[in-house]
């Protein structure tokens, strides 16, 4: 009988038991190839000496965690509090369920350290939440044997893709928009990853966005607008630090003075609209708002949006990450225009 001065060992159980070490081991990690009584005898005695299985040991020798690793590039709360990253996850987190796997979440802080602080993690597999082509997680993570998949995008050879085609999603919804002759404003995700906050116009933006969402969602709104006959680079454009409703309040009372009655509002997500609305729903009451997500919150305004199933994305991005042949295939997400 050990003493409480050490750790119980596998040893330990299997001479209580009667048994060789080997066999008990096999108790807990293959209890298909024990009998069934030999099988309970090894786990009574494991209880009665207070035993319990050394995860990371047995993770050690067989090479596997049973871990799915999930990357934001958001600030963590982000991923609760934003209606659709928290959708996105709750896919992600059925199939662990499903599939009997562990939820590791990875946090990021945009230093050095993102790259050794992801590849150190105890997962067999990443996946990412959309973020910055120059983003140094994105070489990394490529790098890595494990298997890796992304929403969102940046493509990256050796990381799947699981995205939708945004710049068709947003020429569509903001052309439908402009069928009324109504004037545009835009409100925009960051840029790149310092997220600073700007105002300015079509002409002020940069060429090319390093975060791809926003770059295409931005080319798309641009080709909508110069379609209508009107002029992108005197569109007013507020970029915003991050996807909340409150950032999308601050940037509408920014872009207010800039408004005509007849506004088109044209936000990159629900969220954004939402916080716009809530600004402008006063002084600006003939406005109309496009957002995207097609949020429960949005269609209760009759905020016309885009379908952007997040909880699918994240069950497709899980069962990616899980599949050790790592299809070099992205899976496109269909969308439509629903109000």
């Amino acid at each position: 009988m050990p003493t409480d001065r050490r750790r119980v060992t596998l040893k330990d159980v299997a001479a209580r038991a009667g048994v060789s070490p080997m066999t008990a081991s096999y108790a807990f990690t293959r209890p298909a190839r024990v009998a069934s009584a030999t099988r309970e005898r090894v786990r009574r005695a494991a209880d009665e000496l207070g035993y319990r299985p050394d995860a990371v040991g047995r993770a050690l020798k067989s090479g596997r965690t049973h871990q799915i690793g999930v990357v934001f590039s958001e600030h963590l709360a982000y991923a609760f509090d934003d209606p659709q990253a928290a959708q996105f996850l709750a896919g992600v987190a059925e199939v662990c369920v499903e599939e009997g796997r562990g939820l590791t979440f990875i946090p990021t802080r945009g230093d050095a350290a993102d790259a050794d602080r992801v590849l150190s993690a105890a997962v067999d597999g990443f996946v990412l939440w959309t973020t910055a082509e120059d983003d140094p997680v994105l070489a990394a993570v490529a790098g890595d044997p494990r298997p890796a998949v992304i929403q969102g995008g940046p493509p990256r050879r050796g990381i799947a893709c699981v995205t939708q085609d945004d710049y068709r999603a947003a020429l569509a919804i903001a052309s439908q928009g402009l069928r009324d002759g109504r004037t545009p404003v835009v409100i925009s995700f960051p840029l790149d990853r310092d997220r600073e906050h700007l105002v300015t116009t079509g002409a002020g933006l940069p060429p090319h966005a390093p975060f791809p969402v926003t770059d295409a969602r931005l080319r798309g709104y641009r080709a909508a607008v110069e379609q209508a006959g009107l002029s992108w680079t005197s569109t007013p454009v507020a970029v915003v630090a991050r996807n909340t409703q409150q950032d999308g309040l601050d940037a509408a009372r920014e872009l207010a003075p800039l408004l005509t009655p007849d506004a088109l509002v044209i936000a990159m997500s629900d969220e954004l609209a939402l916080g716009a609305h809530q600004a402008l729903h006063e002084t600006h009451p003939e406005a109309a708002y496009l957002g995207w997500d097609a949020s429960p919150a949005g269609r209760r305004l009759g905020i016309t949006s885009v379908t952007n199933p997040l909880r699918d994305q994240g069950r497709r991005c899980a069962r990616l990450a899980l599949d050790p042949g790592r299809p070099p295939d992205d899976q496109e997400i269909p969308w439509s225009v629903t109000s």
